[in-house]
């Protein structure tokens, strides 16, 4: 029998959401608790009691990106009745990760999905994996379903992903939002 972790406390839920405010700014790669515990007004001892170990608060702060991530997908998803396309849904999804106040998601996005790569064992383990499923299955759904059940539209819509993921990392390396934007556009009306 599977033993299900209780609720996060009023208390715990309060130092997830400060520390991942501050992640967004110091990202998670060189992490240390003793400077996040005093940025967020905890302790290392408290933070260590919370989430059980530094990998444990890592695992928790990757798990509220991907809220965030998912929280947009769900809204995409719940403005359409039928299939709008891919196309529409991927303007859609590019102007949310274009936005300028989401470089710090974005750039934490991309810095746990590297990690995740090269250190499958550790607390980013399966996060690259999880969010291309993610981001698949919103795609999918953008299709009809004819579309969606074939081969042929499993690789559109992976074509669609790798074109945006690769647009949102030349936009994080160069700030270049208009000529990105015009690339994205060109692509998805080819």
């Amino acid at each position: 029998m599977a033993t299900t972790k209780p609720a996060p406390s009023a208390r715990e839920t309060e130092l997830l959401d400060r520390a991942y405010a501050y992640s967004l700014t110091h990202g998670l790669a060189d992490l240390s608790l003793r400077p996040l515990a005093t940025a967020i007004g905890s302790s290392p001892r408290v933070l260590l009691f919370l989430f059980g170990s530094k990998d444990g608060l890592i695992r928790a702060l990757l798990a509220r990106s991907r809220t965030d991530e998912l929280e947009l997908l769900q809204e995409i998803n719940s403005r359409y009745d039928d299939a709008p396309g891919l196309e529409v849904v991927a303007r859609e999804l590019w102007s949310w990760l274009a936005a300028k106040e989401r470089r710090p998601l974005m750039t934490l996005w991309v810095e746990a999905y590297g990690r995740s790569l090269v250190a499958p064992e550790g607390p980013w383990a399966d996060y690259a994996r999880s969010t291309v499923a993610d981001w698949l299955e919103l795609l999918a759904t953008a299709q009809p379903e004819r579309e969606r059940a074939s081969t042929r539209g499993e690789a559109r819509r992976t074509g669609v992903l790798a074109m945006l993921r690769g647009a949102l990392l030349d936009l994080l390396a160069t700030g270049d939002t208009d000529r990105v934007t015009a690339a994205v556009e060109r692509y998805l009306a080819d």
